[in-house]
């Protein structure tokens, strides 16, 4: 962890440098009396959070950097993924759902018997993912009227429980 932290330092530090050098001049003092204790660094940060459901959700802060070493233990959870002189990119692996699904998510299944998350109820048609497809004659008929009205979400738990549920009612082997 020492190791990427001072690497990342070392790479962000000579891009500061860099920069200060070809513009010769950093909120009005010369390249020469540059300390950043006494002039914050300004940096865009992207923060990407991949969810267990695939979503995607970015969020982009600025920061004001004092001190290098209070920066990267602020973002120690993440992943650097992209850095410029101006923004880095991190990335975090959610163990969860995303609010979206926890928000409004359904399971259901759509006109060809494949397992399906909507954004809604699935009578709204609002896909959001497939799975694999369902051997309808194998459910038990509460199951399958539960699948057409929509089983909501809510947590992790329900999302994982409902999938392995539902997995064993496949038509063809899955590698998943």
């Amino acid at each position: 962890m020492k190791t990427r932290f001072l690497l990342f330092s070392t790479v962000l530090l000579v891009s500061i440098i860099a920069v200060i050098s070809a513009t010769g001049q950093v909120y009005g003092k010369s390249a020469s009396v540059l300390s950043l204790n006494e002039n914050p660094k300004k940096l865009e940060v992207v923060l990407k959070r991949i969810y267990l459901d695939g979503e995607v959700s970015e969020e982009t802060v600025e920061e004001t950097v004092w001190s290098m070493e209070d920066f990267w233990s602020k973002y120690d959870n993440w992943q650097l993924v992209d850095m410029t002189s101006k923004e880095l990119v991190f990335r975090q692996e959610v163990d969860d759902i995303s609010p979206l699904l926890k928000a409004n998510g359904y399971f259901g299944i759509n006109e060809e018997g494949i397992l399906t998350i909507y954004n809604g109820k699935p009578a709204e048609e609002n896909i959001i993912q497939s799975f694999f497809q369902i051997d309808l004659k194998k459910l038990e008929s509460k199951q399958h009227e539960n699948l057409q009205k929509g089983i909501p979400i809510k947590s992790r738990d329900r999302y994982v429980k409902v999938l392995e549920t539902f997995k064993n009612f496949t038509t063809i082997e899955t590698s998943n």
